[in-house]
């Protein structure tokens, strides 16, 4: 397992990359290359790594990944976390859940996981759940959210689920009812992490990002193309969102510890072009 000494040395973090409110982005191209990069494998079956194997070599980097994502947040303010990939399967929902989890993990942190991919929604079945009312409801004003939080099944983390299907996801999500539920969990939880669609399909994700305080980017490895890695971004930087990072997944049949690849690195110059 990589030396957490030797993964400061190689990739030190920069000061809070959490935006304070509604401060302005950055410029996310130059930046992504700076931020952290973690890169895990994702070849087990079921995928949630810190229900099934929380001592495995794959929990723990997930775990690194929420240590350095808690070290962009000095101060410890309750932050709201968007969780999306560029398109659809490059793992984005397994690291929501992954990620939700690692913070629910803990001591004396509370933990929401919101489904918000409205089109797809998938926690609740990862966690072996009923479909129920959940964000849509909320949005909608059909139920109140205090209502429809429920227990994930791990630890202290609460789950929200995504709600009655509708045929409309942006408009709703576009709503000012938005970020009243945003405030109103971060009043009671200290990490809100959303699954949020991909970015490329529709707009779901950049109206979800520029209403958080970060946004973390999934990337599958041999699987999305740069183009459209750089396209999301670029998407993400002009409706406002603030990514923090990526998260890096690979499909791989051999043993990760093995793989010098498996590790914390920045992102080489040469691979954002």
């Amino acid at each position: 397992m990589t030396d957490p000494k030797t993964v400061e040395a190689a990739s030190p973090l920069r000061h809070s990359m959490f935006r304070r409110k509604k401060e302005a982005n950055e410029k996310i191209a130059n930046e992504f290359a700076e931020d952290m990069v973690v890169v895990v494998d994702q070849s087990i079956n079921p995928y949630l790594v810190l229900f099934h194997e929380p001592a495995g070599f794959r929990a723990e980097q997930v775990r690194g990944l929420r240590n350095r994502l808690a070290a962009m947040n000095p101060d410890g303010e309750p932050k709201t976390l968007v969780v999306t990939s560029a398109v659809r399967g490059e793992g984005k929902t397994v690291t929501a859940l992954n990620l939700a989890m690692a913070f629910a993990e803990l001591e004396r942190q509370s933990v929401v996981l919101v489904d918000a991919d409205l089109r797809r929604p998938s926690c609740e079945r990862y966690l072996n759940l009923n479909s129920e009312a959940g964000l849509t409801d909320v949005l909608l004003g059909r139920a109140s959210v205090d209502k429809l939080l429920r227990p994930a099944g791990y630890r202290n983390l609460k789950l929200l689920g995504a709600g009655s299907r509708i045929e409309n996801p942006a408009e709703v999500l576009s709503s000012s009812r938005l970020d009243q539920l945003l405030q109103r969990l971060k009043e009671n939880f200290q990490y809100v992490v959303i699954d949020s669609p991909p970015v490329l399909p529709s707009t779901d994700a950049g109206v979800l990002s520029a209403a958080a305080d970060g946004t973390l980017m999934v990337v599958r490895l041999e699987h999305s193309l740069k183009k459209q890695s750089r396209d999301a971004l670029r998407t993400l930087s002009d409706m406002g969102g603030n990514v923090l990072g990526s998260f890096v997944t690979e499909v791989r049949g051999q043993d990760p510890e093995s793989d010098s690849r498996l590790a914390y690195e920045q992102v080489p110059e040469d691979e954002e072009n």
